[in-house]
């Protein structure tokens, strides 16, 4: 059998396997236990914290014949299927790739049907976030109105683009960032299970460099074990990684503080030799100054979150080094970062940003010589600011008592020529062959549809389409079409103008009344007329016809034409 890769190998099959998710799995668990367990899931959270590994766990615990405590057994058919991926009633979808509306249509008609091995049919939905608006509404209407025997457990790792609607159908559970003492204890378990040697050094390095990811600190535990032949090595961890020693980079903050500028250049060309990514480098040293920043306000937190820091040349660079100066090296480093990611030539960065902090110490040395002399000096020109500000102040204040007559009158000249400046917008123009390809088969009972619809198709809307919508009420509607009038032009031009409104629309009807008519705007004042030149041209057509001695219309079938159109109520019949 090829090989597998370690997050493969040893991915959780029960709750209690899942590492930093207490709550979630307790949740879970307890759900299972009383039967309370709800049609839709929403498990969000970072990359690798154990989203998809808990989805499938619980498909095969509320399916598992054997379950006890929440867990699943695993060791039934239907657990074992799931574990390989074999059972039909469990579906994992790819919603990166499977984000359409017609993808999403069709689960949402196969979940009608029931299941044929297990209880439930759960479907597993991964970076549900990718999904397209069109198709998150068509799964609206089943989170709306779910199955009794389907449950669906959404994974993202960007909740903030999933709509509201949809967060307020399922149950949301968190998934947190995994702390390095927990990766670090999972990886000692599995290292000790497959009797490997390792370096605890190299173990707390992947664990940080995972950054509270489990899969990809055992995608990083796995190039490590072969660079290494097998063997887990505190150098071979920072090949794979990229990372820089711990002790260069105290040495190299050390070297910039005394303002070595020479030593600390040599510093990075012997890094940049050696093959060290730049962007990791700064990422290192943030990181350190970020900890020696916590360690001198509280050092027992850093004790506690931190693996192998905590050493004595850590500690004497944490006192050398003042805040305010740590701060101010931050800031440089972030800016140089944003630089660097545009740049080739990511070495030249490095020696300036050398050079820069360098100068931060430089400049934090002369103040500290001179901080005792020059506090009261600088006592002295704050008061004298300070008096000056008072000073101009006043004269100000003199000044507009004089002036604010003359202010307001220049405003309101001003006001009133901008109010004068022409803005009238474009005049939205009406595809007419549209409108009366609707009108020559419009119906009164297509038109109550729709109207009956109207409402709740608003209500499927975001704030603001529902803003532009609110104006508009259908005017005709066919089969296959329908008109619809807005109050305002300018709305009509911009409703017309956006895609992701009309494919809200399209999917709402769909979803409300089965079928989706083309939607053609136009602006209210126009509809009379545009419908009054309609039954003008119908009278046209019928005299020529009558004069090329051709069948035509009489007057009662053109009236019951306009009925069938407009309904009986609004017609005016007038004779000839």
């Amino acid at each position: 059998m090829s090989y597998q890769a370690l997050y493969r190998v040893w991915r959780p099959q029960k709750f209690n396997d899942l590492i930093g998710q207490g709550i979630i799995t307790k949740t879970l668990k307890n759900a299972l236990i009383t039967n309370q367990i709800s049609h839709a899931y929403l498990f969000a959270g970072p990359r690798g914290t154990g989203k998809t590994s808990a989805a499938k766990i619980f498909a095969k615990a509320i399916n598992c014949p054997n379950q006890q405590d929440g867990e699943p057994c695993n060791d039934c058919f239907i657990c074992k299927s799931i574990t390989e991926g074999n059972l039909n009633d469990v579906i994992e979808i790819d919603a990166a790739s499977n984000n359409g509306v017609e993808e999403i249509r069709n689960i949402r008609d196969k979940a009608k049907y029931a299941p044929t091995e297990s209880k439930y049919k759960v479907y597993i939905i991964d970076e549900v976030h990718m999904l397209s608006t069109g198709a998150f509404n068509a799964l609206l209407k089943t989170l709306e109105e779910p199955p009794e025997h389907v449950i669906f457990i959404l994974a993202t790792t960007e909740p903030q683009k999933i709509p509201a609607t949809i967060i307020s159908r399922v149950q949301r559970f968190d998934f947190k960032r995994i702390k390095a003492s927990d990766i670090l204890n999972r990886m000692e378990y599995i290292l000790n299970e497959k009797h490997l040697s390792y370096d605890d050094k190299a173990l707390k390095l992947i664990a940080k460099s995972a950054e509270g990811g489990m899969r990809d600190a055992l995608s990083i535990l796995d190039q490590a074990l072969s660079f290494g032949m097998d063997k887990v090595t505190y150098e071979n961890a920072l090949e794979v990684t990229g990372s820089v020693d711990k002790k260069l980079i105290n040495q190299y903050l050390n070297q910039v503080v005394a303002d070595d500028v020479k030593s600390a250049l040599l510093s990075v060309r012997e890094l940049v030799e050696n093959g060290k990514d730049a962007n990791r480098f700064i990422e290192d040293i943030l990181d350190y100054c970020q900890n020696i920043l916590l360690y001198k306000q509280v050092p027992e937190m850093l004790k506690s979150i931190e693996l192998d820091i905590l050493d004595n040349n850590f500690e004497d660079t944490a006192k050398s080094i003042n805040s305010d100066m740590l701060y101010k090296m931050i800031i440089e480093l972030n800016n140089v970062q944003n630089q660097m990611r545009f740049s080739s030539h990511p070495d030249i960065y490095l020696e300036v940003l050398t050079v820069k902090l360098a100068s931060i110490g430089q400049t934090k040395h002369l103040s500290s010589d001179n901080s005792q002399s020059d506090e009261s000096i600088n006592d002295l020109l704050s008061k004298i600011k300070h008096l000056q500000q008072e000073i101009d102040r006043l004269k100000a204040n003199k000044s507009k008592q004089v002036s604010t007559s003359k202010v307001i009158s220049e405003d309101n000249q001003v006001t009133e020529k901008s109010n004068k400046i022409n803005t009238k917008p474009a005049k939205f123009k009406v595809n007419l062959n549209d409108v009366y390809s609707v009108l020559d088969n419009a119906t009164r009972k297509d038109l109550n549809n729709l109207n009956d619809a109207w409402t709740e198709l608003l209500q499927s809307l975001d704030v603001t389409q529902r803003a532009v919508m609110h104006v508009a009420k259908p005017v005709a509607a066919s089969p296959e079409g329908s008109v619809i009038a807005f109050e305002y032009a300018f709305l009509c031009q911009r409703a017309n103008s956006d895609s992701s409104l009309l494919d809200a629309l399209e999917n709402g009807l769909d979803r409300i009344v089965g079928y989706v008519p083309k939607m053609i705007f136009v602006p209210k004042d126009e509809w009379p007329k545009i419908r009054s030149n309609y039954i003008k041209q119908n009278k046209s057509n019928q005299s020529e016809m009558i004069k090329d001695n051709q069948p035509a219309e009489t007057q009662s079938t053109l009236v019951d034409k306009a009925a069938k159109m407009f309904g009986k109520d609004i017609l005016n019949i007038k004779e000839d």
